[in-house]
């Protein structure tokens, strides 16, 4: 897991997989080598259809494992999903924690995150244990004995006390300052599908059938 402050604004903190952003890139560039040496090498359909295959594998890796984050800003949570995105007002954060995966409670219900997730089974079944009621929740553990996701857990449940103390008033007016999600919203989550994952799938998709409709 990773957890990187914006240095231009020095405010925002982003959480991410960094083993899925590792695998993401190292997949990008192994679909580029390829697509390069089918450009150099390929002119009958096959190579055509390859290479269109290889497009569409990178726009998956993009959506499933490089895109997705979760973004802690001054005014609430941005959760970055594959294909949806929700902002969620630190006023309406009620407790953040881990099951299986990272998640936020509101009193509009639960949202997961996709990329921040626990990866050793035997604490997810103590996790389930505890969210049913039949181990002691542990809220003072020993940081140094947390997970990775745990902590950042812990990190937004900080970060909500303190961005309630001293909340942001008025709605959210550009793109750039939460994420598309956030547009608008005062005190409640708020989800949507972005214009970055319907161009990428959209775009994905006809080249795929394009090619193979035109070869």
């Amino acid at each position: 897991m990773t957890g990187d402050r914006d240095g231009a604004r020095g405010t925002n903190v982003t959480h991410a997989s960094t083993s899925s952003r590792v695998m993401a890139i190292a997949w990008i560039v192994v679909a580029a080598l390829l697509l390069l040496d089918l450009v150099m090498r390929g002119t009958d359909r096959m190579a055509w259809i390859a290479g269109s295959v290889l497009l569409l594998t990178i726009a998956g890796v993009y959506l499933l494992w490089l895109r997705p984050r979760v973004v802690s800003t001054p005014r609430g949570i941005r959760m970055v999903n594959p294909l949806r995105e929700t902002f969620v007002p630190w006023s309406a954060v009620v407790w953040v924690d881990v099951l299986d995966v990272l998640r936020v409670h509101t009193p509009e219900g639960t949202f997961r995150s996709w990329p921040l997730r626990e990866t050793k089974r035997a604490k997810v079944r103590e996790n389930l244990r505890k969210d049913s009621g039949y181990l002691d929740p542990g809220e003072d553990d020993d940081p140094t004995k947390m997970r990775p996701v745990e902590l950042i857990a812990r990190d937004l449940r900080q970060d909500a006390e303190r961005y309630k103390a001293r909340p942001l008033s008025g709605p959210i007016k550009e793109i750039d300052e939460e994420g598309p999600a956030a547009l608008g919203v005062e005190d409640r989550p708020q989800t949507m599908i972005p214009l970055e994952v319907i161009v990428v799938a959209v775009a994905a998709t006809v080249q795929f059938l394009a090619v193979l409709l035109l070869t």
